[in-house]
C-alpha cells in the first residue's frame, strides 16, 4: 500500500462520492448524506480544502474542509468534515494521514482554528477537544471539538455552509 495524499482533481468527484457513501454506510449517528455534503460544498465553491487518499490510482478517502461563522465574529474558522476511508481502508492509517495534512493546510490558511463533529477518542490526538463556549445546535457537546491555532477560543454558536444540509 503505498498511500499519496494530494488536493482533488475534478475528475475524482465521483470517486469521493462514492468512498464517503461506502464509508459511512453503516456508522452510528449519521444521516447519510455525507456524500452530498461534499459535493454541495464543491458546488458552491465552499471548500477551501479538499483532499484525496490515492493507492495506486483508486481514491480510497477523503477529507473536506469549509469556512463556519461564529457568532461573536470570530474569523479564519473552519469546520473538518466530512472525512471518508473505504471500509476496506480503515485502520490502515489513511484517516490519520488525511488528518495530518489537512491540519498542514489550515496553517497555510492562517486559520484561527478548526471545529470538527467526530468521536473524541479518535480526534483528541490531533488536538481536537470539546470546547464549551463553541456551540454546533443539536449535536452533544462532547462530540462537537475544537482546535486553536494560537488564536482564543471563541465564545458563541457555530454556524456552517448551507451545503450541510444537502439531501441528494
Amino acid at each position: 500500500m503505498t498511500i499519496k495524499i494530494r488536493s482533488k482533481s475534478p475528475s475524482d468527484v465521483t470517486a469521493i462520492a462514492a468512498v464517503t457513501a461506502a464509508a459511512f454506510l453503516n456508522a452510528p449517528h449519521t444521516s447519510h448524506t455525507e456524500q452530498f455534503i461534499a459535493n454541495a460544498l464543491r458546488k458552491a465553491g465552499m471548500l477551501s480544502v479538499s483532499l484525496v487518499a490515492e493507492d495506486r490510482g483508486e481514491i480510497v478517502g477523503h477529507v473536506a474542509i469549509s469556512p463556519v461563522s461564529i457568532s461573536d465574529g470570530s474569523s479564519g474558522w473552519y469546520i473538518l468534515g466530512p472525512i471518508a476511508v473505504a471500509p476496506d481502508r480503515q485502520g490502515l492509517g489513511i484517516g490519520s494521514q488525511l488528518m495530518e495534512r489537512a491540519l498542514v493546510e489550515l496553517d497555510k490558511l492562517a486559520a484561527a482554528g478548526c471545529v470538527l463533529v467526530g468521536n473524541p477518542n479518535y480526534y483528541h490526538r490531533f488536538g481536537f477537544k470539546p470546547e464549551p463556549a463553541l456551540v454546533l445546535l443539536a449535536i452533544p457537546p462532547e462530540y462537537f471539538q475544537a482546535i486553536s491555532f494560537g488564536a482564543e477560543i471563541p465564545t458563541g454558536i457555530v454556524t456552517y455552509h448551507e451545503a450541510f444540509n444537502a439531501q441528494g
